[in-house]
């Protein structure tokens, strides 16, 4: 039985010289507060502050970097606990166990990817893993993972605790009543838990259960939105609702990034068209993106910073979304345009200082060409840290690579996470922490910055940067006249 051991030189440079560089400065952030400002965690696990039930549910079932990569080779959903919508008509795997030694036989399809790295950083650093999983080691290991998650230490927020997390940004609906944030507020968790307003099913009007959402929109503002003015305006109430529980952001994952304003007369007509079910798939398109200035406007007005990750086409696989609902894998990056579908945006809010807009993407070809020149122009942009597909060692530092030149480590967000597995916050955080001292550790040894430079930058990146950039911006006051 191989002993699981991590190497504390792990994913730093080879290179002797370097590499020392890169330890000091690794050094000086890998005990810092972890500042969580994009994930997609549930509240209600820290509300509640339940025991997690077994290692499968926590560490296999709800992740889906772990599920898709065991369906591309084969293995059916149902085999790993994930049942259909309509309860299935036929069989389900409900035994964590046998869903882990599934996973732990499977162990070494992982090889190579950062979930490999995040697993291994889970069972080793916080759970104390005696082995790595194999079809041999898996009811050791299930064993052992049960026994932990059994004590009160290994409760979700002691976990918290445990992982030095700082503030943590949920991502909500614009139409949850936020009722676990209530209650985390009520235990004393204010402005550590908080919610991000995530209002994309409102702005795709386009999609069947549409017209529903927004009479829910209605109910839970005490508001008629049965007119493009009164959507604005519940929309705005909304916001309200969520700044009023902490919320710093929004969230917006749309397929495109157009931000082309209508009149607001097109924009009635079409609200209009949609609320009778008429709208066209083009006129629906346009609507989703002048939504998006008009979230931008609304920022101005509330502070709120506006993040954006467009570029993926969700539920790839149509079958396998209407068997098992979204968010199980299928959802797939493609080709990305930002210089022309954010000039609108930019070109009306780029440069006030009510503004501050942080852009994401899964197409990393478009970082040197179009977003690191625009963030490197325009004050109210950041770059957001390498996401999903991306969130590798080998993404971070092509990151670095390609958009520092342009605009510099201090146009961009710092690191932020993008996980719903609660375990693998601190691992992904001290992956993104030793690729930033490695790529700065070489910009010490080509004699282009200082290693004082370097390590305060380390610093910046990993903490100050994060929490400078979801900081509402300060309100613009105006000299009197008199």
């Amino acid at each position: 039985m191989r002993r699981l051991v991590l190497d504390d030189d792990r994913s730093l440079p080879p290179e002797p010289v370097i590499r020392g560089s890169a330890r000091q400065i690794h050094a000086a952030t890998r005990d810092l507060p972890l500042v969580c400002m994009h994930g997609h965690i549930d509240a209600q696990v820290l509300a509640e502050n339940r025991a997690f039930a077994d290692p499968a549910s926590l560490l296999v079932v709800p992740d889906h970097y772990v599920v898709r990569m065991l369906v591309s080779a084969g293995i059916r959903p149902e085999e790993l606990g994930v049942r259909p919508r309509d309860g299935g008509n036929g069989w389900t795997e409900t035994d964590p166990r046998k869903i882990w030694r599934r996973f732990c036989e499977n162990w070494h399809l992982f090889r190579g990817t950062p979930t490999r790295y995040w697993l291994e950083h889970e069972l080793a650093v916080v759970f104390d893993a005696p082995t790595y999983p194999s079809a041999e080691t898996a009811d050791l290991l299930f064993d052992h993972l049960s026994e932990r998650l059994a004590r009160p230490e290994f409760l979700p927020r002691p976990l918290f605790e445990q992982f030095g997390i700082e503030v943590l940004a949920t991502t909500d609906s614009a139409l949850s009543t936020l009722h676990h944030h209530t209650a985390l507020q009520s235990h004393g968790w204010g402005g550590r838990v908080i919610p991000t307003f995530r209002p994309d099913a409102l702005l795709h009007i386009g999609h069947n259960g549409w017209p529903a959402e927004v009479d829910r929109l209605g109910e839970l503002t005490g508001t008629d939105p049965g007119s493009y003015a009164g959507f604005l305006a519940a929309l705005r109430i909304r916001r309200q609702d969520f700044i009023a529980q902490g919320a710093l952001a929004t969230d917006h994952g749309h397929l495109s990034a157009d931000t082309t304003p209508l009149s607001d007369r097109e924009a009635a007509r079409t609200y209009e068209a949609a609320r009778r079910g008429d709208a066209t798939h083009d006129a629906a398109a346009a609507f989703t993106g002048h939504m998006l200035h008009q979230m931008a406007a609304m920022s101005c007005e509330d502070g709120l910073v506006m993040q954006l990750h467009p570029g993926v086409l969700r539920d790839h696989d149509t079958a396998a979304r209407a068997l098992y609902g979204p968010d199980i894998g299928f959802d797939i990056p493609i080709a990305a345009e930002f210089t022309r579908s954010l000039r609108p945006l930019l070109g009306s809010f780029g440069r006030d200082p009510r503004f501050r807009i942080i852009v994401f993407t899964v197409d990393e070809t478009t970082y040197a060409r179009e977003l690191a020149p625009l963030a490197g122009v325009y004050p109210a942009m950041r770059l957001g840290a390498p996401w999903w597909f991306l969130d590798s060692g080998d993404g971070m530092r092509r990151f670095r690579e390609s958009v520092t030149e342009t605009a510099g480590f201090y146009n961009t967000s710092g690191f932020v996470d993008d996980t719903r597995a609660f375990a693998s916050i601190p691992a992904r955080h001290d992956l993104a922490r030793r690729i930033d001292a490695g790529y700065l550790a070489r910009l010490v040894s080509e004699h282009r910055i200082s290693l004082e430079e370097a390590v305060e930058t380390a610093i910046d990146l990993a903490y100050r940067l994060p929490t400078k950039s979801y900081a509402r911006p300060a309100p613009v006051i105006t000299a009197s006249p008199h």
